[in-house]
């Protein structure tokens, strides 16, 4: 079934002029990106897009690194768009990702890993609402 997820690419992604490998990455394992937009996440914004971290530790940390520098914010659509972009992102550390996956290819740490990809596809479509219209969205 075609779906929708969203994506982030990274502050540390961004910085390192990389947001065309990461494209290619995702182009690559089949899931179109029907939206995609440069911004400079304010920190309202990185502050109530990652609220459910908001009692965790390293919350103030999150944010401020979501704001230092340029992310993408994209859409992606495909069969089982969620799960294969999760796939495709490999594991949260690095370390830990398997072969060809983006955060293997590019992430520099587990905090500084490239991108963000929703978890289920009722916080995908969440995701995107904060960021994109229906119309900015050309599948």
């Amino acid at each position: 079934m075609t779906e929708r997820t969203f994506s982030i690419i990274k502050p540390d992604a961004t910085r390192r002029n990389i947001t065309g490998k990461v494209n290619a990455v995702i182009e690559g394992a089949g899931l179109r990106i029907v939206a995609q937009r440069r911004i400079h996440m304010t920190r309202a914004q990185a502050e109530r897009f990652y609220e459910v971290h908001k009692e965790r530790p390293f919350f103030g940390e999150l944010v401020d690194f979501m704001i230092s520098a340029p992310v993408v914010v994209q859409v992606l659509q495909g069969p089982n768009a969620v799960a294969k972009y999760r796939e495709v992102m490999g594991a949260t550390n690095p370390a830990q990702a398997a072969e060809g996956t983006i955060r293997k290819l590019y992430a520099e740490s587990v905090g500084e890993n490239s991108v963000h990809g929703s978890d289920s596809e009722e916080n995908a479509k969440l995701e995107i609402a904060q960021f994109f219209s229906e119309t900015d969205i050309v599948g």
